[in-house]
C-alpha cells in the first residue's frame, strides 16, 4: 500500500521550490490501491477518508472547512432554477484552495429541493421518454461536501492525476505504467497551471454575498472570511459595495 513520503529538501530551498516539490510528490503518488468502485458502475473513486489520510501525511497540520450559506448556516447554496451547490476550502503551507461542485444524482444531472422531470430520447422506442430527478435529500449535500473535499485535496496535487475532466478512470488506465509516466512527466505544467486566479479562487464568498440581504448576514460572512477580506483588495470592495447596497434598500 503506497503512502506518502516527505522528499528530502535543503535547507536553503524557496518557499515556492518547497510547495512544487511538495506538488510533485502528492501527484506522484500510486493511488490505485486506494481506489474503490462504485456499485453498477465502471468508475473508481478515492474515498474522503484515504484522501485525508494521505493529505495529512504530507500537511500535519492541514485544515478544511464546510463554507456555509451565512442566510441558513447550512452547508449549502440553493438556487431553485438550477440547483444545489456546496463549497469547501483547504487549507495548508500557508496557502488556501477553495472547490465547488453541485449536487448530482446517479445520472449526474444536477438535483433540486424538489423533484423534476426532463426528457431523453429513447433509441429503442424510438421517441421521448420522461426521466425524474428525484429532490435532493441531506445525505446528498453531506456525500457531494465529501467529493468536492477530494477535489479540493487534488489542487495540492493529491489524486489530481486520477482526474479526467470531471471523471475517475478505472483502474485500467491507472495501472498503465506508459501513461502513468506520460503524466508524472507534465506535472510540473499543471502544477503552475492550476493556480487559480483570484475570481475563481474567491467564488464561493462573491456567491455567498449575493445572498447576504441584512447587516447581520454581512457581517456574520465577514467574520467567516475575515482574513481573506483583509487581505484582498478586491473581495474586500466588494463587502463595502454590498454593505452599501443594502444599506440603501
Amino acid at each position: 500500500m503506497a503512502k506518502f513520503q516527505r522528499p528530502n529538501l535543503p535547507k536553503d530551498i524557496t518557499e515556492e521550490e518547497r510547495r512544487a516539490a511538495m506538488f510533485d510528490a502528492l501527484y506522484s503518488l500510486d493511488l490505485s490501491d486506494k481506489l474503490e468502485k462504485r456499485e453498477n458502475d465502471k468508475l473508481s473513486y478515492l474515498s474522503w477518508a484515504n484522501a485525508w489520510a494521505e493529505f495529512k501525511r504530507a500537511y500535519p497540520n492541514a485544515e478544511y472547512r464546510i463554507i456555509k450559506n451565512p442566510e441558513s448556516n447550512l452547508p449549502y447554496f440553493n438556487d431553485p432554477e438550477i440547483g444545489i451547490m456546496v463549497y469547501t476550502e483547504v487549507t495548508a503551507d500557508n496557502q488556501s484552495y477553495e472547490m465547488w461542485l453541485p449536487v448530482m444524482d446517479a445520472k449526474n444531472k444536477s438535483m433540486k429541493e424538489q423533484a423534476y422531470t426532463y426528457q431523453v430520447y429513447d433509441n429503442y422506442k424510438k421517441q421521448y421518454v420522461e426521466k425524474t430527478v428525484n429532490a435532493a435529500t441531506m445525505f446528498d449535500v453531506n456525500k457531494t461536501i465529501m467529493r468536492c473535499l477530494v477535489k479540493n485535496l487534488a489542487m495540492f496535487g493529491l489524486g489530481l492525476y486520477v482526474y479526467a475532466g470531471e471523471d475517475i478512470p478505472n483502474e485500467e488506465i491507472l495501472q498503465n505504467d506508459s501513461n502513468l509516466q506520460k503524466k508524472q512527466q507534465t506535472r510540473r505544467t499543471k502544477a503552475t497551471t492550476i493556480q487559480q486566479p483570484t475570481q475563481e479562487k474567491y467564488a464561493g464568498i462573491k456567491t455567498a454575498l449575493s445572498y447576504c440581504n441584512d447587516q447581520t448576514s454581512l457581517m456574520n460572512l465577514y467574520r467567516q472570511h475575515q482574513n481573506e477580506v483583509e487581505n484582498n483588495a478586491e473581495i474586500k470592495a466588494l463587502f463595502t459595495e454590498r454593505k452599501q447596497q443594502i444599506q440603501a434598500a
